[in-house]
């Protein structure tokens, strides 16, 4: 067992990490859950999943009562081990779907319903609770809503260059200007009308990952996690 992996053991640990698209939350998230070891939830798969239920049903998205029918009577069932990454939608696999561009339209309309919303942080704090408080929960409104007591709380940033080059990446190039800024840019802008993610609360700590590479990202969210198991609140 490393020494990362004995940080609080057997105490819980809850790392909550908020930051807009693009900024590397999911991989770094796992990265240090992995090396932690500690369960990992998506936040953000869950409201995909949801969007991908409503555009297979044909439920119409901008029927706020449907959709938040939707998310309050769908079954989740996603892999909580960073290393396997698996979603399913009542018992379909929607792992690689949930990514498709056509999802990440829509999934605004799910994340912007406060009904559905509620439910869905309604289940995240359930599997919180289920992992025995020792998981790294990633998304936009863990610090703040889902989590706010956690031992470890931050905000991962990054420039609107160094997100939307990244976005573009890590989808392979297929992906026009007009459609990454449409996917980071104005998804962000949809999705702060209901939580703000872009600036630390108190107590949050910040990472910005700008002129950070992977590695040194993850060691420097490691460091924040470290600082704030040892010195309480942020300052």
């Amino acid at each position: 067992m490393t020494e990362h992996e004995q940080l609080r053991q057997g105490k819980p640990l809850v790392v909550a990490i908020d930051g807009p698209s693009g900024s590397g939350k999911s991989s770094v998230s796992k990265a240090v859950a992995q090396r932690l070891g500690l369960a990992f939830l998506d936040t953000g798969a869950m409201y995909r999943s949801v969007a991908w239920h409503c555009l297979n049903g044909r439920i119409n998205l901008e029927n706020a009562a449907a959709v938040e029918a939707a998310a309050r009577t769908i079954k989740l069932e996603q892999s909580m081990v960073p290393e396997t990454e698996l979603f399913k939608v009542n018992g379909v696999n929607v792992t690689d779907a949930i990514r498709e561009p056509g999802i990440s339209a829509a999934v605004s309309a799910v994340a912007t319903n406060l009904g559905a919303r509620a439910e869905l942080v309604r289940r995240q704090r359930a599997l919180i609770a289920e992992h025995r408080h020792r998981i790294v929960v990633e998304g936009r409104d863990i610090t703040t809503v889902v989590a706010p007591n956690a031992e470890a709380r931050l905000i991962l940033t990054a420039s609107e260059e160094a997100r939307l080059r990244r976005r573009g990446l890590q989808l392979g190039g297929t992906q026009s200007a007009e459609q990454l800024v449409e996917q980071v840019l104005a998804r962000d802008a949809k999705d702060s009308t209901v939580v703000d993610f872009q600036r630390a609360a108190d107590g949050v700590y910040t990472v910005d990952s700008s002129e950070l590479n992977f590695e040194e990202t993850v060691v420097a969210v490691i460091a924040v996690v470290r600082k704030a198991v040892n010195a309480g609140p942020a300052a």
